[in-house]
C-alpha cells in the first residue's frame, strides 16, 4: 500500500531539549493509524511538525510526492491535511454550518467584489457551498444542530463538529489531536464507529493522537510507540498490547528488574 504521508528521519529540538529524536512515520492511504506514548513523549510536538506549525530540527515531510516540510499550516491545510485541536476550537458564537463554511473559504473562487455585488456566480457558490456543509454535517451525525450555536451542542457534538469542520477542507489526511478527550463510554463508542464510517465511505487516511486505549485499539491498523521522543515500537493493536519496551513506558520497570 502506498503512502499518503510520510515523515522522514524527524528531529526537534528546543534550546538544549531534544524533544522528537529522529523519527520515521508514514501513513498509508486509506487506513487509521494512531501515535501513543506517555505524557511528555513527544506526541503533540511531532504532531506539530507535520501540520506546519513547527519546523523540524533535521529531516523531512513528504506528502503526496511532494515534500511540504517548509510550507505555512494554512499552506498544508489548502493542499490537503487538515487537523483538529486537544482543546476544542469551535466558534462559539457561530452557528454549525458557519462554523464550515468558514473552513471552506480557502476552496471558494469568488473575490470580494463578487461577493459585495452578489453577482449570480457568487450566489451559486455559495448555495453550493451550504449545500456541502450540511452534507458533512448529516455524515458526521450533526445535521440536526446545523443552525444553532456551536457552544450549545453537547461535548460530543461539538467534538464530531470540529472533525466536520476539518472535513470541509476537503483533505486527504486527516489529523486528529485526543477526539475522544472528556467524552463518557458512549460518546466513545460513537466516535469509534464515526471514524469506521470516514475510512469506509470517505477517501480520507486518519491519524489519532489518542489517550484512551479501547479507541486506539479498535479502530487502527497500526499503532506507533514514543518514548522521550523517540520510536520505540510500531505494529498492529496486538503486537503493541504485548510489547514488552510498551509495557515498560506506560507502567515502568518490575521491582528488583536490571
Amino acid at each position: 500500500m502506498s503512502n499518503i504521508l510520510e515523515a522522514n528521519d524527524i528531529s526537534v529540538q528546543f534550546g538544549g531539549l531534544l524533544a522528537v529524536n529522529n523519527v520515521n512515520f508514514n501513513i498509508p492511504k486509506k487506513s487509521i493509524v494512531s501515535l501513543i506514548g506517555p505524557n511528555g513523549a513527544g506526541k503533540t510536538t511531532f504532531f506539530n511538525v507535520l501540520t506546519g506549525l513547527y519546523k523540524p530540527s533535521a529531516g523531512n515531510i513528504v506528502y503526496d510526492g511532494r515534500d511540504i516540510t517548509d510550507l505555512a499550516p494554512h499552506k498544508i491545510a489548502e493542499i490537503g491535511i487538515a487537523r483538529t485541536f486537544q482543546n476544542i476550537r469551535l466558534f462559539g458564537l457561530m452557528t454549525a454550518q458557519e462554523n464550515l463554511l468558514v473552513a471552506m473559504h480557502s476552496h471558494l473562487k469568488s473575490g470580494i467584489t463578487a461577493t459585495i455585488l452578489r453577482t449570480s456566480k457568487q450566489r451559486k457558490e455559495e448555495r453550493e457551498a451550504e449545500e456541502r456543509a450540511q452534507e458533512i454535517l448529516d455524515f458526521a451525525g450533526v445535521g440536526k444542530w446545523t443552525y444553532e450555536f456551536a457552544r450549545n451542542l453537547s461535548y460530543g457534538d461539538q467534538r464530531r463538529l470540529e472533525v466536520a469542520r476539518a472535513l470541509a477542507l476537503n483533505p486527504k489526511v486527516l489529523l486528529l489531536d485526543e477526539p475522544t478527550a472528556g467524552m463518557n463510554p458512549q460518546e466513545s463508542q460513537i466516535f469509534i464507529d464515526f471514524v469506521r464510517k470516514l475510512i469506509a465511505e470517505r477517501d480520507v487516511s486518519v491519524m489519532l493522537i489518542e489517550h484512551d486505549m479501547k479507541v486506539v485499539m479498535s479502530v487502527s491498523q497500526r499503532v506507533t510507540v514514543l518514548d522521550q521522543g523517540e520510536k520505540i515500537a510500531e505494529g498492529s493493536p496486538d503486537e503493541i498490547k504485548s510489547n514488552p519496551r510498551v509495557i515498560e513506558a506506560y507502567l515502568g520497570k518490575p521491582k528488583g528488574s536490571k
